[in-house]
């Protein structure tokens, strides 16, 4: 299906009706071969955590139940979700009525795995169950405040580089800024970046961060645009990309990128 087909950026009607087809799945395949990968083979272990704050169906007395999740697609998955369809779907469950959360996690698991391609792992959880929400994760610098002289807000992977002795970071950027390819809806994240290797420039890799502001792509796509760009400019031994999106509909998206198995997500930053 062709991504103009897609129900981003038009009007819908709001389903009440349980319906699966909903779900409108893009490729990632495009994406990558503008990376530079074709063969399949990716230089990467990661997924997208996504979490979903409006989830709601009927209790077998007709009460409604309400619950937030967290859904984790593989990032070697066919194809990842676009938003829209998936808050469309999710609003489908409304008027279902389902024995218990434990079945409505069984479905959206089948349905979400079917649409993407690959096994989807799904966790319900009740309101009650917050967490605690954190501005960045401990034992991260943020590079906010580099000096960056000549600001560009067009992609500039050429604003990255790194040498020198070799070294352990975690770097945080909260100006991580994209815009959705088909509304040109901004998107907003926080970046999460953690490498061995030659020490990467600060004032450049913030440079390059600032550069996605007039980016359009799918918060995946960029999550591996950065992901491809460090490894290809600054080199290092091992590396883990993260960005924490906030919340848009409903949904927040979080993908990780990482040559290391293992990672994940990490916590809920407060944007979220």
């Amino acid at each position: 299906m062709a991504l103009l087909d897609a129900p981003l950026g038009k009007t819908s009607d709001y389903p009440d009706r349980y319906d699966p087809d909903l779900l409108f799945p893009v490729a990632r395949g495009e994406n990558r071969r503008r990376l530079g990968l074709n063969d399949g083979r990716w230089p990467w272990f990661g997924a997208d955590l996504w979490q979903a704050w409006e989830i709601s169906w009927l209790r077998p007395g007709g009460i409604p139940e309400v619950a937030w999740a967290e859904f984790v697609f593989p990032a070697a998955s066919p194809s990842i979700i676009e938003s829209k369809s998936l808050k469309l779907y999710l609003n489908s469950l409304n008027q279902t009525v389902y024995s218990s959360a434990e079945q409505v996690a069984e479905v959206i698991t089948q349905d979400l795995s079917s649409a993407c391609g690959a096994a989807v792992q799904v966790k319900m959880m009740s309101v009650d169950e917050s967490g605690d929400a954190i501005g960045r994760p401990g034992g991260f610098t943020l590079i906010d405040d580099e000096p960056v002289s000549d600001v560009v807000y067009d992609y500039a992977p050429e604003s990255l580089s790194s040498g020198g002795e070799d070294v352990t970071e975690h770097l945080c950027s909260h100006l991580l800024k994209s815009n959705c390819p088909v509304t040109g809806q901004p998107d907003w994240a926080t970046l999460l970046i953690s490498y061995t290797g030659p020490k990467m420039d600060r004032a450049g890799l913030l440079r390059y961060v600032v550069s996605f502001r007039q980016k359009q792509d799918f918060h995946e796509h960029c999550v591996e645009t950065v992901f491809t760009d460090l490894m290809n400019r600054c080199m290092p031994e091992s590396l883990t990309v993260c960005a924490r999106y906030t919340r848009r509909g409903g949904l927040d998206i979080n993908p990780w990128r990482s040559t290391e198995t293992g990672q994940d997500a990490g916590p809920r930053l407060v944007r979220q």
